[in-house]
């Protein structure tokens, strides 16, 4: 039996977003030491705040504070904590109602173990030393001896120098461990081939292979070497730099295009090369270039063939 091929692999990006009135001042509350909530049109208090009613759509905008104390509704004991992940030692996941609130609010609670937790016990919040404007500026809920109270007020949500934006890294960590189709295809591309898979019923050739035809349901078995030239069918120009140790060498702007390798009826994709980025077009006819050592082509370069007719490839755009 071959051995099973796997890779730790990480998708990792940082998220972008604009803020609204009402998260705005939920942030920008949090630096401030302030917790905001917005009130509904039937008189509830919704923590963390939204923009609009889940119940009735009705746009929300009545700010009002809670305490910074609460009880917990239910809870998640999570004895490793993970990378980046708000605290480094054991720690109980919380979802607390604070005093004056309607609904439940996600954290999590600095506990010496789980016999130390329990639904309807008592938090407070620990602040962070260092705050930016973000839900981290709560550090922890931390456990507390008071009495519940019904405390909220009314707050204009106004503050100086208010967060209107945030940007929060998305990071997922995984092994990856292809099937049958996929493994014969990347133990193929490291002896320099490209091999796909036909399908019996509609008889085309997928490439990468998945194992089955997406279009026909079915599995496919019947391997078919393609390529190694190929037509460019469509293609984009990139032009900021990926922060990646695999395309720290690559200058922008280059191209990255969709390129149908002869005898293949599914387009793959691959970074063009041994060309300016203004002078790739559709029906331009490459090859693949590998590096020593390489397990996939590093680029795809011109033939010097004339370029393939639309009608060629139309199909696969």
């Amino acid at each position: 039996m071959p051995d099973v091929l796997s890779a730790p692999l990480v998708v990792e990006f940082p998220f972008t977003r604009s803020l609204g009135p009402v998260q705005s001042a939920f942030l920008t509350g949090l630096r401030e030491r302030t917790v905001l909530g917005v009130r509904t049109g039937d008189g509830k208090v919704l923590v963390p705040p939204v923009e609009y009613d889940p119940v009735t759509a009705e746009e929300l905008r009545e700010l009002t504070e809670v305490a910074t104390t609460g009880t917990v509704t239910t809870w998640a004991w999570n004895p490793a904590p993970r990378r980046d992940q708000p605290l480094a030692t054991p720690f109980a996941w919380v979802l607390v109602k604070l005093d004056g609130a309607d609904t439940a609010l996600l954290h999590v609670l600095d506990s010496p173990g789980p016999e130390a937790v329990n639904t309807g016990m008592r938090v407070r919040i620990r602040w962070a030393p260092q705050r930016t404007g973000a839900i981290t500026d709560i550090a922890c809920f931390e456990p507390y001896e008071g009495e519940a109270t019904a405390e909220s007020a009314p707050h204009s949500g106004e503050f100086a120098d208010p967060v209107t934006g945030i940007v929060t890294p998305a990071r997922l960590d995984y092994t990856y461990t292809p099937g049958r189709a996929q493994s014969a295809y990347l133990n193929a591309l490291s002896e320099q081939r490209t091999v796909g898979e036909r399908c019996p019923s509609c008889r085309k050739v997928y490439v990468p292979p998945r194992g089955a035809c997406p279009t026909c349901g079915v599995a496919t078995a019947e391997q078919v070497e393609v390529g190694p030239r190929g037509t460019v069918t469509t293609y984009c120009i990139v032009n900021i730099k990926a922060k990646n140790a695999m395309n720290d060498a690559i200058e922008v702007p280059y191209v990255y295009a969709h390129i149908a390798l002869d005898g293949a009826d599914l387009a793959l994709h691959g970074r063009i090369g041994g060309i300016p980025y203004d002078q790739v077009r559709m029906g331009l006819r490459v090859e693949p270039v590998w590096t020593e050592g390489g397990r996939h082509p590093d680029h795809y370069r011109p033939t010097g063939e004339p370029d393939a007719d639309y009608d060629a490839y139309k199909e696969l755009l």
